[in-house]
């Protein structure tokens, strides 16, 4: 239950005791947490709570804030990650559709990944822009990788739909 909770957004402020955001945006995440507690044998029971001061405001903030910082600088490093391994790719040459396709799947999960820490992210923190940005940049280069191997495979520029010599070619559906 505990990772359901995390995986929600939620921060642990004591034992057996986590906090998040009141708002539709977090309550599937809370009746899954709920299914799997009953499940268990557990129970769950959501309170609806205000801070009654600055201190204890600023220490739910802060929680909040530095499990999200976290959460983005390890988001960050994994496109670092991504970065590094086209960069071997194109290094080596491994220019072909398989490579490609896991490299695609790779960029498919750093994206789900953001898409579920934007969502968590209700502070809007200025770590979301730079991983927003670090993002973008991998999609770019996953693009230029892209054409790197239809051009080492076909020997056709993608963009232009042309083989050396000006020969318009039509790709094979089932290679690309």
């Amino acid at each position: 239950m505990w990772r359901q909770l995390r995986k929600s957004g939620a921060v642990p402020v004591s034992t057996g005791v986590w906090a998040l955001p009141a708002g539709p945006t977090f309550q599937a995440d809370l009746d899954r947490a709920g299914e799997l507690c009953r499940n268990g044998g557990g129970s769950l029971v959501i309170i609806d709570a205000s801070p009654r001061d600055d201190a204890s405001a600023s220490m739910i903030r802060d929680a909040f804030m530095a499990v999200r910082v976290d959460e983005w600088t390890e988001f960050t490093a994994d496109c670092g990650k991504f970065e590094a391994e086209i960069a071997r790719e194109i290094q080596k040459k491994k220019f072909t559709f398989a490579e490609l396709e896991e490299e695609e799947q790779s960029l498919d999960r750093l994206r789900r990944w953001y898409r579920d820490l934007k969502k968590r992210d209700v502070l809007e923190l200025p770590e979301a822009k730079s991983a927003e940005s670090r993002l973008r940049a991998c999609s770019t280069l996953l693009e230029g990788y892209a054409e790197q191997v239809y051009q080492a495979v076909h020997g056709v520029s993608e963009d232009t739909g042309t083989a050396p010599g000006g020969k318009t070619v039509i790709p094979d559906e089932r290679t690309s």
